[in-house]
């Protein structure tokens, strides 16, 4: 089990994964998500993806270094060139080729059926229309590729509920437009996904930040 400190340092992850762009930005974005309680999720995901890979949300590249060798190859995908300049730095460690395109996920700039796998990372939180976004990564997976991911979401409990659906309006605003709520399984299977594993459950005591999906789907 996590200790208060870590408890503190998730909630401040997900702050800084929602803040606007700036250089104090990148630089908290990668302290915060390469604290070691995150790594085993990103172990799990990464370690499962094959083939042509598709990373929504790159970031600073923190999840680079753990493809493995015999993948196909990874596009970093990414709004923020900030966060795509320290991607390109950190992808010359990288095992795997890598590339990046600066772009919005919900107008993927892919043919359909030209990618193997998607990997998204603490992304869909933050992504304006998810359920755009969620059709084109579908849409770009080949017949039987995969979505990876793991997110933070809305929680099944109603008194965590309560605070998320209240904290969101505000929240939203001021950290670049992070939502608390989203029902990560509903927005991935109405977007035309079947669900083939998922874990959820809360990474410390229960908070509106900490509720986590970790899964795998395919194109229905």
């Amino acid at each position: 089990m996590l200790n208060r400190q870590s408890g503190r340092r998730t909630i401040a992850g997900v702050i800084i994964m929602c803040c606007h762009e700036s250089r104090l930005f990148a630089w908290l974005l990668d302290l915060t998500m390469r604290q070691g309680f995150l790594q085993p999720y990103r172990e799990r995901v990464i370690g499962a993806a094959s083939g042509r890979i598709l990373e929504i949300g790159v970031g600073t590249g923190l999840n680079l270094s753990l493809y493995a060798p015999g993948v196909d190859g990874v596009v970093g995908l990414d709004p923020s060139a900030r966060l795509l300049a320290t991607a390109r730095e950190r992808s010359r460690q990288a095992a795997v080729p890598v590339d990046f395109i600066k772009g919005s996920a919900e107008l993927l700039p892919f043919d359909s059926g030209e990618i193997d796998t998607v990997v998204t990372t603490w992304t869909m939180c933050s992504i304006p229309d998810v359920s755009r976004a969620l059709r084109e990564m579908r849409r770009v997976l080949r017949p039987g590729g995969r979505l990876l991911f793991v997110e933070h979401g809305r929680a099944p409990d109603r008194g965590v509920c309560w605070w998320q659906d209240r904290l969101t309006p505000g929240w939203r605003r001021m950290s670049g437009g992070c939502h608390l709520n989203r029902p990560i399984r509903d927005l991935v299977a109405d977007a035309g996904f079947r669900i083939e594993r998922l874990d959820t459950g809360y990474l410390r005591r229960r908070t509106p930040w900490t509720f986590m999906y970790e899964g795998s789907a395919r194109p229905a």
